[in-house]
């Protein structure tokens, strides 16, 4: 009689999918606050590469969007990790809102600081 294999074995999970990243230029922007200046640098981690695809092809309005978001910032608050961690969310949210009616949300799941100066 032969032995059939146990059901209690189990196959090898998929490894996760790679990630997908999306490096934007550095920013050098003037903050609220008088004579404040930010210089940061991102990585934005992509849901897929179809968004990152379209972040891309819209790259000036993305640009745009963070540059008007970063000025609006306070050096204080940016100077305490509950700011950073506040920043990250904003830039989410900002992102998010679709660049051109009839396009989906974009779903940024993580912001990546690369550089990070207040002055």
């Amino acid at each position: 009689m032969q032995q059939q294999p146990s059901a209690s074995v189990k196959a090898e999970p998929a490894p996760p999918p790679a990630p997908v990243f999306f490096a934007l230029d550095t920013f050098t922007v003037n903050l609220g606050d008088a004579d404040r200046v930010l210089y940061i640098g991102i990585t934005l981690r992509m849901k897929d590469e179809a968004t990152r695809s379209r972040l891309n092809e819209y790259l000036p309005e993305v640009r745009s969007r963070l540059l008007l978001l970063f000025s609006r910032q306070n050096a204080a608050t940016l100077a305490t990790e509950e700011g950073k961690q506040q920043l990250i969310t904003a830039i989410k949210e900002t992102l998010a809102t679709p660049l051109v009616v009839g396009q989906p949300k974009q779903v940024v799941t993580d912001v990546l600081y690369t550089a990070f100066i207040l002055r």
